[in-house]
């Protein structure tokens, strides 16, 4: 339904297709074309590197369950800031939106838009000194696509997420039917590796995953949202899944596991050996496609979070604005664009993203166990409720505290910044309230 006709309210634009593709491109962005050679480092066989990325799959996928039901029990904009809020108080909601603006949403946008300026300049045979121009080209493009309404934004992103699909197609035909590679060493033991196993795997792989929380953000604008949201989530999921998986058997067919461990750009590698310079040129555009579909997700997701805030009186009450003709949070918009430029020009936001990555996940495991309280405040009354309750929720939150434990054991200093970043937003908070008689109860 999109009847809201109020200049304060969104507008319910988005239909099951385009939910769907949001979520497929919150979550495929540069990484499955750059670095699943780390993971590949990491196990010691095909077999193994393969049975990771699936499961990892499937654990994310048991979190987008659990936000299925989040988003029909609140279908508002907002997200994990509206769930932490209502379970565990404005404090907890507060040190999320901290966060997203200062580091995570900021700095993911930047560091991927750099990405993209990367593979445009390959593309093009631009001189490196194009790519910050072409960085903040990218982030002033997809605010400006968005500043108009999330109509045409969608458009746009279902243009984007349709195109690194077909990349990601175009990535698995040529590995597996056009290299001509054997299929024996797909599954292969690494002898190099030997007895490594594959727990430090699923580091990189789970981050490769993150970002099936954006749609959620966006539950304001979604048609029909308590039908919607659940498929939506669960069909995007699984066109991820099967891509991610599809393309490291494409990569394990051609360069095999130990030429996967060992390249920094498996994607540009195949298609370089099987397709030869045309190769390396439409895999530079998939790439620079899929970054900046990524880029357009977040800065959007991210404006709906800050919007929200604004409501509450948690931000500037400019922010909570929405555009009288087109319903479009502009001004948070502008605003968490802003920054992540900011971060781009100053080339911080790499340290600054390694820092609070963590974060990210530490966030969707709260926001996961914010259900526990929806639960037994609102009964069974949601229209989606996640299967295997209680336990596939605490299944979800045990793997990623254990990621979380293990990201900062593997790299303390930067954990503890990370943690320091979030702390920081404690006295903010304090000092907001004090000035601010707004804020929330």
């Amino acid at each position: 339904m999109s009847t809201p006709t109020k200049p304060d309210t969104y507008l319910r634009s988005l239909r099951p297709w385009d939910a769907a593709l949001i979520v497929v491109g919150g979550i495929i962005g540069g990484g499955i074309f750059l670095s699943p050679g780390v993971a590949a480092q990491r196990t010691e066989s095909g077999l193994a590197l393969l049975l990771v990325w699936a499961g990892a799959g499937v654990l994310t996928l048991i979190g987008a369950l659990c936000y299925a039901e989040l988003g029909a029990r609140r279908p508002h904009a907002g997200g994990t800031y509206v769930y932490l809020r209502e379970a565990f108080g404005p404090l907890a909601g507060f040190l999320f939106g901290w966060t997203m603006l200062l580091v995570i949403y900021s700095g993911s946008s930047a560091a991927v838009a750099t990405i993209f300026a990367s593979y445009t300049a390959s593309l093009f045979g631009l001189s490196t000194a194009w790519s910050l121009p072409l960085t903040v080209g990218a982030l002033v493009f997809v605010t400006g696509l968005n500043l108009f309404g999330l109509r045409l934004g969608a458009q746009i992103q279902n243009l984007f997420s349709v195109l690194k699909l077909l990349a990601v197609a175009a990535l698995v035909v040529a590995g597996l039917f056009l290299a001509g590679a054997g299929q024996s060493q797909v599954l292969a033991v690494d002898p190099a590796r030997h007895g490594v196993g594959f727990v430090s795997a699923a580091l990189p792989v789970l981050f490769a995953y993150s970002g099936f929380t954006y749609l959620n953000n966006l539950a304001g604008e979604v048609r029909d949202p308590q039908r919607t949201l659940p498929r939506a989530l669960t069909l995007g999921m699984l066109l991820v899944i099967v891509a991610y998986v599809l393309v490291n058997v494409a990569y394990l067919a051609v360069l095999g596991h130990d030429g996967l461990a060992a390249s920094t750009a498996p994607a540009a590698d195949v298609m370089q050996r099987v397709l030869g310079p045309t190769g390396a040129k439409v895999i530079a555009l998939g790439v620079a496609i899929s970054t900046l579909g990524f880029c357009n997700i977040t800065l959007v997701a991210g404006a709906r979070v800050l919007q929200v805030m604004g409501e509450d009186g948690l931000f500037f009450r400019a922010v909570a604005r929405l555009h009288p003709r087109y319903r479009t949070p502009n001004t948070a918009l502008l605003l968490l664009s802003g920054w992540a430029v900011v971060l781009a020009l100053s080339g911080s936001y790499g340290q600054l993203l390694d820092y609070a990555t963590f974060g990210d996940w530490l966030a969707c495991a709260a926001g996961v166990a914010t259900l526990f309280w929806y639960r037994r405040r609102d009964g069974g009354t949601a229209s989606f409720r996640v299967p295997g309750y209680p336990w596939l929720p605490l299944l979800f939150i045990g793997i990623v505290a254990w990621v979380v434990v293990m990201t900062m054991l593997d790299n303390p200093r930067n954990a503890g910044i990370g943690a320091l970043i979030m702390l920081a937003g404690v006295p903010v908070y304090v000092v907001w309230r004090r000035l601010f008689s707004r804020a929330a109860p």
